[in-house]
């Protein structure tokens, strides 16, 4: 018997007028709750909320740690897998007569200022130090930290971290977002990729419980990257001679981002960007987005210029070698804690590092994804999956090479002298500029590095607003009803501020974490959705049905 024809519709009821006019009040109000909840939470009761949140945590990293790893080896099999399948591969995201709407240079360009964006700025330099000093190989004793022998496993790590399982992520989203919108004519919205599994059931509970989950995750995802980016503003900031204000001093002579200068940097960020979001896709973000490559690729060309370029193009090789070698161990490998020294402290780098990463990325995907699918139609499945994670992948490598290979190389020779390795993390590319240049360089570069810091930071928020609210508005595009993009951009700003006073970026990150375990069960069930899809896709190919929607032309 024939397989049946694919859903092509798929009812979600909107309000037709007042305050949520256009949106689907069971997703933007549950979604509102529990958000609010958790800034209420973290405002009214910062010690317990950051306890409990640690101790949620703790628990997550015993129970799941299995689960994530496997989940994002999943995602990059996957993809490969679709990409190499002859039957899948030449599909097209939409019709079969639909061309992509964007250059291939256009299209890597908005990837890369969608999926990379702050962290470059932050971990460029930060991840390499970080693992130059320790990772696992220096736990279980095969190299010594801070050596010229362990810069070969620090890239390994972080050519790991920002390599083709994070890009794996966005893809899986993205691809199936764009395989059921498409080519079905669904929304453009995450319970749409479930159609294969829970069919018309997607219109009521099950679905919105769905979206829910997805907005939870964007927000705590989002607000873990501003988290960092709020620090690293500060940072920034501090160094141009903005005030002393900025930070607070311990008794241990520890310093910390004060909270006046959090809520000045969120009102600025936070202000800037619902601003922007206001203006539309084709406004604001268009503009800040020039803006944002303009200054990235200006960045890198002035480390490849100036900074140690052998040094960092030896490593980019070498590191890109290394890490392809290390793939089928590293993205299966876990580990537990089994009571021994060595034991314990390779799963709690996994946890702080690794897992933390995974997580990061999931709760990121339905943002990044959503926008992978919406500048993607036309494009083939196989297209589509390697220039999504092989061009920005590379990328990341290219970035951490010269920017990171630059700071552990002024450390090798002395030239730094621990000005680098002992600054905080959001203040290490600072350091760095300030032991490459002139005083007067320093500064002149700093201004464009916060500049570039805050039109990312800029970008980010305001894309994730209007990413929401597309979710919320059942995948229309067309609500934006000011009050709801000022209580996203509202809530953003909350959810960052209060978790850093709460406990700190630790606690963004508990709290991102925890979010982030629900929508992993919801990627892996579009990554089944899409297998079968495609599948029956073929099948009713071979019986004549057709396998796309039916463009309605409108009478004259």
């Amino acid at each position: 018997m024939p397989v049946k024809p694919p859903i092509t519709s798929l009812p979600i009821r909107v309000s037709n007028s007042g305050f949520y006019r256009g949106f689907t009040k069971d997703v933007t109000i549950s979604a509102k709750i529990l958000v609010g909840a958790l800034i209420l939470w973290a405002i009214a009761f910062p010690d317990q909320a950051a306890a409990v949140l640690g101790s949620v945590n703790t628990i997550l990293l015993a129970t799941f740690n299995y689960w994530y790893v496997y989940s994002m080896a999943f995602f990059v099999v996957l993809c490969f897998a679709l990409a190499l399948w002859p039957a899948a591969g030449r599909l097209r995201l939409g019709l079969d007569d639909d061309r992509p709407e964007f250059s291939n240079f256009s299209w890597f360009s908005m990837m890369f200022g969608a999926g990379i964006g702050i962290g470059m700025l932050t971990f460029a330099t930060a991840e390499p130090m970080y693992h130059f000093a320790k990772n696992p190989s220096t736990i279980m004793g095969l190299t010594e930290g801070s050596t010229a022998g362990n810069v070969r496993d620090a890239y390994i790590w972080s050519f790991t971290h920002w390599g083709l399982a994070a890009w794996a992520a966005y893809a899986i989203v993205g691809l199936a977002l764009g395989y059921f919108s498409y080519r079905r004519g669904l929304p453009l919205t995450i319970r749409s990729a479930l159609t294969p599994i829970f069919g018309k059931k997607l219109s009521g509970p099950i679905g919105h419980t769905v979206d829910v989950v997805a907005v939870v995750a964007t927000v705590l995802g989002v607000s873990q990257t501003l988290g960092f980016g709020v620090e690293q503003f500060i940072s920034g900031l501090s160094r141009i001679g903005v005030g002393d204000w900025l930070y607070t001093t311990a008794a241990d002579g520890t310093r910390s981002s004060s909270t006046i200068g959090i809520i000045v940097a969120l009102i600025v960020i936070m202000g800037a960007s619902t601003l922007s979001a206001m203006s539309g896709v084709g406004k604001g973000i268009k503009w800040l987005s020039n803006i944002n490559m303009g200054l990235s690729f200006f960045i890198l060309a002035f480390f490849l210029l100036f900074g140690s370029t052998f040094f960092g193009m030896q490593t980019l090789f070498l590191g890109i070698w290394d890490y392809l070698l290390s793939i089928p161990g590293n993205i299966l490998t876990v580990w537990a804690k089994d009571g021994t020294e060595t034991g314990d402290a390779l799963a709690g780098w996994q946890g702080g590092w690794t897992i933390f990463y995974w997580a990061w990325w999931i709760a990121f995907a339905p943002f990044v994804g959503v926008f992978l699918a919406r500048i993607s139609k036309g494009r083939t499945i196989r297209e589509y999956v390697l220039g999504a994670l092989i061009i920005p992948a590379i990328m990341c490598f290219v970035w951490f090479a010269l920017v990171g290979g630059t700071a552990i190389d002024l450390e090798l020779t002395g030239e730094a002298q621990g000005a680098i390795a002992d600054a905080g993390q959001a203040d290490q590319l600072f350091a760095m500029l300030a032991v490459m240049l002139s005083e007067t360089m320093t500064y002149l570069m700093s201004i464009v590095v916060v500049i570039l810091l805050l039109t990312y930071l800029v970008t980010s928020a305001d894309s994730a607003v209007l990413i929401i609210n597309t979710i919320n508005a059942a995948g229309d595009e067309g609500p934006k009803a000011r009050p709801h993009i000022l209580f996203w951009g509202a809530a953003l700003a909350l959810v960052v501020g209060g978790l850093i006073i709460a406990g700190g970026l630790g606690a963004i990150q508990t709290a991102m974490v925890i979010g982030a375990l629900p929508f992993s069960f919801v990627m892996v069930l579009m990554g089944l959705s899409l297998i079968k899809a495609i599948y029956r896709d073929g099948q009713r190919a071979k019986h004549g049905l057709p396998t796309t929607h039916v463009e309605t032309v409108p009478a004259e």
